[in-house]
């Protein structure tokens, strides 16, 4: 496995860790720990997909607004 491979499979985890965060509502229980999270991924912003781009603009709304996370 190369190392922009290696560098995928971190952002995949960032993403799936993201995604846990969201659906348990940890953005509204403590958001700080999400917004710390989010922090650590969009450095590497060049990277993520526009799926990923478009997942993180929800989060944010959702943090900003404190909107609870339903994946129905």
């Amino acid at each position: 496995m190369g190392k922009l491979d290696q560098y995928k499979e971190i952002i995949t985890q960032d993403m799936d860790q993201l995604q846990a965060m969201m659906e348990s509502n940890t953005h509204i229980s403590n958001p700080h720990v999400v917004i710390e999270h989010l922090c650590n991924i969009r450095y590497k912003w060049v990277f993520l997909s526009e799926e990923d781009r478009d997942y993180i603009h929800g989060c944010d709304t959702a943090i900003e607004e404190g909107i609870p996370w339903n994946d129905n």
